[in-house]
């Protein structure tokens, strides 16, 4: 069922970012962390797996008992932003609770280049402070923690391998960034193993694999929250929808990331394995947003023949300014490594820390040009 590769870009579904600090190199990550702790176990699957023959559920749910289970561990997010031209805006998204001290589960692209975060919590009142512990960018996956909290209830993961098209599912959400209780849909599983272009307003696309495909109605805002069972046991992470036109609005056509494939990111971070993949803490800090230079982009800046990450906005104050990379010049390695796109700068940098200097070769049209550069800190919570 479905296309194993979505040609069409689709919507990441956190609410209100539009600023674009550029992928994988304004991202400002605020947590620590001091010691390994032990991974987090999916149980086995305990809903039954019913289809029809069209690959439909001949389920039907009790939708709000099933989201009664969950809603404890299903938190709001709400963060703010700041642009690369130095102004904020307001983004939302959504979490699930892990552990009972205030671990949560949710998307890479929710906290992005947040200045601050801020969590709401079923049950209590008020809002709580929370900061990154770590990220794996490429599989838009993101474990923060919520400061000064205890004995909360917490989301079971189930065996996502096993999960079956046809499925019924249950998507629960932060929908349109209005708080309150979570927005709870039913759907089925639709298609397994997608891979699809994904991205925040036509921007910072990004390339995710793997993917659950429901007809569960996802919104803006839903990002980070949890596809369930009929036994209300998480099996993905809400991550995107499919767009229509412009303007974002609620989609039958939503992708999760599997279960296992989170809790394989969130356990290396808890572990604290850093890698090319899996960024710990805070990562060094450029300060430039880039687009990748299409050939049209590089003829009518008459850099024929040049490949790398066009660089459309550079932060003032940051490294790139210093050393006078500067908006429409195009970096094309780093550490002497080539960066042939957009998405290659990131991967690049974000193994390094505030403090660390590497060596950027960019283009403009006065030449090329090299220089070390001393990353700095990035936005704080």
């Amino acid at each position: 069922m479905g296309l194993t590769a979505l040609v069409a870009v689709l919507a990441l579904l956190n609410l209100g970012v539009g600023v674009g600090v550029g992928v994988g190199v304004g991202r400002a990550f605020v947590g620590s962390h001091t010691a390994a702790q032990s991974p987090i176990q999916t149980v086995p699957q305990t809903a039954p797996q019913t289809t029809t023959p069209n690959g439909g559920s001949s389920q039907t749910l009790d939708v709000q008992a099933i989201a009664k289970k969950v809603d404890p561990a299903v938190v709001d997010i709400n963060t703010v932003v700041t642009g690369s031209n130095g102004r904020t805006a307001q983004a939302a998204g959504t979490g699930i609770i892990l552990t009972p001290s205030g671990q949560v589960l949710t998307n890479h692209h929710v906290v992005q280049g947040s200045s601050s975060i801020k969590v709401t919590i079923q049950g209590r009142s008020g809002t709580y402070n929370a900061k990154v512990i770590g990220v794996g960018p490429s599989a838009d996956v993101a474990l923060i923690q919520i400061e000064g909290v205890s004995g909360l209830p917490t989301a079971t993961l189930a065996d996502s391998s096993s999960v079956t098209v046809g499925q019924a599912v249950v998507a629960i959400g932060n929908a349109l960034g209005q708080g309150g209780t979570p927005a709870a849909t039913q759907g089925s599983v639709t298609a397994l193993d997608q891979n699809i272009t994904a991205s925040t307003g036509g921007r910072n696309a990004e390339q995710l694999t793997g993917l659950i495909q429901s007809d569960a109605p996802i919104s803006p805002g839903d990002s980070g929250g949890p596809l369930v069972n009929s036994a209300g046991q998480v099996v993905g992470m809400i991550t995107a929808g499919e767009s229509q036109g412009r303007r974002q609005t609620t989609s039958t056509v939503g992708y999760a990331i599997p279960s296992n494939a989170a809790l394989d990111v969130v356990n290396q971070v808890r572990a604290g394995q850093a890698s090319s993949t899996i960024i710990i803490g805070q990562a060094g800090y450029l300060g430039v947003s880039v687009n990748d230079l299409t050939p049209a982009a590089a003829a009518q800046l008459g850099l024929n023949g040049a490949s790398g990450a066009l660089v459309a906005t550079v932060v003032a104050g940051s490294p790139a300014e210093g050393v006078g990379i500067s908006p429409n010049s195009v970096i094309t390695a780093i550490n002497g490594t080539q960066i042939g796109s957009a998405n290659s700068l990131g991967p690049a940098i974000q193994s390094h820390k505030p403090g660390d200097q590497i060596k950027v070769t960019w283009v403009d049209q006065s030449g090329t040009h090299s220089a070390n550069v001393t990353l700095m800190t990035g936005p704080t919570a």
